[in-house]
């Protein structure tokens, strides 16, 4: 099946017409490219749009009631909250991505990642044989050599942003020479 986007013909919704726009067909900026460090470019995969194109019809008014009722239930009950919240934590990444970074602050944040939580919060959970950690600690790149060596043995990841974010300010050769 090729990769399609559906658009809703206007007016004609209503009878469950639509028009379908074939996808732009894969650009030499996409394309798989061989890295310096030897590990080949994740290709990705055709998107399949079958799933979302068997889905016909929805039932609006019963959505919106769902949808409604998301804020005003808690999902998770009290005894469970807690692991709940721990587990966020696993999956979250500490960043510091302020202009003004230095390594005495990345230092910090790697100490804050390796004990993320005061001694009477863990006594108190009963957590204290457990491993939570952050999934990730995220810098720019100056700074990953110092992460790595406050990091280390912890299994902790470090991620590095690059791309000039959050704004992307710097021109596209520049970004690409970067990832």
């Amino acid at each position: 099946m090729s990769s399609t986007i559906r658009e809703a013909d206007l007016g004609a919704d209503r009878l469950g017409a639509s028009k379908v726009t074939p996808l732009p067909a894969r650009t030499a900026a996409n394309a798989p490219v061989s890295q310096a460090h030897g590990i080949g470019r994740n290709p990705g995969m055709k998107l399949d749009l079958g799933f979302m194109e068997s889905m016909r019809s929805v039932n609006r008014s019963a959505l919106e009631r769902r949808v409604a009722s998301l804020t005003k239930r808690r999902s998770i009950k009290a005894d469970n909250q807690a692991a709940w919240l721990l587990r966020a934590v696993a999956c979250m990444d500490l960043t510091t991505l302020n202009s003004n970074d230095t390594d005495e602050r990345v230092r910090r944040l790697c100490a804050k990642a390796v004990n993320p939580f005061r001694r009477d919060i863990v006594e108190g959970l009963g957590i204290a044989g457990e491993r939570i950690r952050p999934a990730a600690v995220c810098v720019y790149h100056p700074f990953v050599a110092t992460a790595v060596d406050a990091l280390r043995g912890s299994g902790i990841h470090v991620a590095a942003v690059s791309t000039a974010f959050p704004h992307g300010l710097t021109p596209l050769s520049t970004r690409l020479q970067e990832i």
